[in-house]
């Protein structure tokens, strides 16, 4: 943002915070008299020509908790000039995707570097996905994101744990060496001055370097279960499409898939195994015309992005080379999550042998131990 007044803060904290008087009515205020300092100028008559009755008296009472929060937001962006900012709606700054959106919010808060703004994010996509990934599903994501990142796509996605820090993971290490481009954005459901969840502080350390932290939220805002899936708008507002790495039927990433849907944006999934809870929300998506992919390249060229980097060719040769070395034991374990005594029963080996093998490729990172005696490949983009 420009040059910003202690007074012109106050003017529009003061609106996000007024009682009853959400996004869509400041809107409209903001469309009648202008800047947040002109509508709390105006006369109860004046405002009652716009909103409700209660929402006027609202309008004329200052929130309680205003001044505080004015002093905690004021000293927050002078401890950081440039890497700490506020966009408002009316800034030229703030990003046209979003702004074209049903909801946009009032106010971003903004943390990283000063260089990097939301408007430089005409090549990015939203990497989304279940907080309990399967590990095959954790390791899509982190693919997926290094692939992005390294044909200069920036990630989007909201800092959960499961797919979504794998996904930022893996664009911070895609970007790596590269301090112009905006690897990845993280989306936040609580105020900047927290981290949430706790064990993605060094995360969101390492975002606010190489990336973007973002949120509507003021400052000191805990992390509150109605507030994560209200984020899903802005995450599917700042890019030109969404991946779904892996989701349930019942999950928040399938709201940020409807929501990219209703902005007219593509949507993709991976698929998965059949019998993966994981698997079905994506399943439901490509039953819905989502996009199946199975690689990045297959992103690139829905969203005419036009890359053939060296790192999808190399990706592509190591697949094959893959394919031609794969040992006997994962051509028998598939893809699919399997028991041992399935095992047993399709390669003829003692369990005693296969045991002491599964271990060894456990250690070196090609098979992962699931819940219930099963086991799974790791497929290794």
């Amino acid at each position: 943002m420009g040059s910003f007044s202690r007074d012109e803060l106050q003017h529009w904290l003061r609106l996000t915070l007024t009682p009853g008087v959400g996004d869509g009515s400041s809107r409209k205020l903001l469309a009648a008299f202008g800047l947040p300092e002109a509508v709390f100028a105006q006369p109860r008559a004046a405002l009652l020509q716009v909103v409700s009755q209660a929402q006027a008296n609202a309008l004329t009472e200052q929130p309680p908790e205003l001044e505080l929060l004015t002093e905690q937001t004021w000293q927050w962006l002078q401890a950081a000039p440039g890497r700490h900012r506020i966009l408002t709606l009316a800034d030229a700054g703030y990003p046209a995707s979003l702004l074209e959106t049903a909801d946009p919010p009032l106010l971003l808060y903004l943390m990283g570097p000063e260089q990097f703004d939301l408007s430089q994010l005409g090549r990015s996509l939203a990497v989304v996905g279940s907080r309990n990934p399967t590990p095959q599903g954790a390791g899509n994501a982190r693919a997926f994101g290094r692939a992005l990142a390294e044909a200069g796509v920036t990630v989007v996605s909201g800092m959960a744990l499961g797919i979504d820090g794998a996904a930022h993971e893996g664009a911070l290490e895609g970007a790596a060496g590269n301090a112009s481009f905006v690897a990845t954005v993280a989306v936040v459901g609580t105020g900047l001055d927290r981290v949430y969840p706790a064990r993605h502080r060094q995360l969101a350390h390492r975002i606010a370097q190489q990336g973007l932290l973002v949120s509507e939220l003021p400052l000191g805002t805990p992390p509150l279960t109605q507030n994560f899936p209200k984020r899903n708008r802005i995450i599917a507002g700042l890019t030109r499409g969404t991946l779904v790495v892996e989701a349930a039927l019942q999950s928040g990433s399938l709201i940020t898939a409807r929501l990219a849907v209703e902005q007219g944006k593509e949507v993709f999934a991976i698929p998965g195994s059949i019998h993966a809870p994981q698997s079905r929300g994506c399943h439901a998506l490509i039953r819905q015309g989502a996009k199946l992919v199975e690689t990045a390249k297959d992103i690139f060229e829905d969203l005419d992005l036009r890359v053939e980097t060296a790192q999808v060719k190399q990706a592509a040769c190591a697949d094959a080379q893959a394919a031609r070395e794969e040992a006997p034991l994962l051509a028998a374990i598939g893809h699919d999550p399997v028991s041992l005594d399935a095992l047993v029963a399709r390669t003829g080996w003692p369990a005693a042998q296969l045991q002491a093998q599964l271990l060894e490729l456990e250690l070196s990172g090609e098979v992962a131990r699931l819940p219930g005696g099963l086991f799974q490949r790791v497929d290794h983009a």
